[in-house]
């Protein structure tokens, strides 16, 4: 038994958590029609060592491998993402999504934050998420938006937790 926890714990656990957000964006002056529109995504998130994970001395420390979709009314509908999700409580109070995905041949990043992350207002700062598109190549700036993580999601979110052996 000893010995298949320790194999375990050297091939890494992990785990994964299903997240939606939604919300609105609008486009910079021409880059797209003028209005708010709407944006989502649907992303899966975790780690495949949480030990890495919750080491503070790891390069992997907090930070989540994330792949899923995104809707973005005037640009795409369901666009694969693949990226990032970064728990920067410690550095500068904030959770980081950065992921990219690609649109009529263009490839863009999606980069939106939780800021101002304190223990009084959790509920504030972990449901609302200012976000920029960029086209990559460019740089050029496509879009804000701002997403919320809906109330009425939680008992999904909390139940699509799975550890990854």
């Amino acid at each position: 038994m000893l010995d298949r926890i320790k194999t375990l714990l050297e091939r890494g656990v992990g785990f994964e958590m299903r997240e939606i957000m939604s919300g609105i964006h609008w486009f910079e002056n021409g880059a797209g029609p003028v209005g708010e529109f709407p944006i989502s995504f649907n992303v899966v998130w975790g780690t495949d060592n949480i030990l890495e994970w919750i080491n503070p001395k790891s390069q992997r420390f907090l930070i989540n491998d994330l792949r899923g979709s995104i809707n973005v009314g005037g640009l795409c509908e369901k666009a694969d993402v693949r990226g990032v999700l970064e728990l920067r409580y410690f550095k500068d109070f904030k959770i980081r999504y950065q992921f990219d995905f690609e649109a009529n041949g263009r490839i863009y990043t999606y980069v939106g934050e939780k800021v101002n992350i304190k223990p009084w207002n959790l509920p504030v700062s972990h449901t609302t998420c200012f976000g920029t598109i960029v086209e990559k190549d460019t740089n050029r700036l496509i879009s804000r938006s701002v997403v919320f993580f809906r109330y009425s999601t939680i008992p999904q979110f909390l139940l699509s937790f799975r550890f990854k052996l």
